[in-house]
């Protein structure tokens, strides 16, 4: 279960780094629902990242917790950059994000 709610804190990662993105290239009302969805997205992702490592019987070491969500948030704010913000998709760009996903799975494999 542990695991299950790290990622979901990765994904709020990549939610608070894909509403500053968007925070800064709005203006006005807009630009305060993106800072909004950024601070609320921040507070998800690290509550959940605490809870991944401080309950059940079997938490997750905080070194190993910290590489995964910062692996899974990397991994989306590039996705997001390619998806969202039309950033480049090449090759050393795409080849580094699949070594750093194959990353994530070790930790995740060598882990207690």
């Amino acid at each position: 279960m542990n695991w299950i709610i790290l990622i979901i804190a990765g994904l709020f990662e990549t939610g608070f780094a894909t509403c500053l993105g968007k925070a800064q290239e709005t203006t006005g009302r807009e630009s305060y629902f993106w800072w909004g969805g950024f601070v609320l997205s921040l507070f998800i992702s690290m509550y959940l990242m605490y809870k991944a490592i401080s309950i059940g019987h079997n938490p997750i070491p905080i070194g190993t917790a910290y590489a995964v969500w910062t692996g899974i948030g990397a991994v989306g704010g590039v996705l997001a950059g390619i998806f969202i913000f039309n950033e480049p998709a090449t090759f050393w760009r795409m080849f580094f994000v699949t070594t750093l996903i194959a990353s994530v799975v070790g930790l995740k494999f060598v882990s207690a």
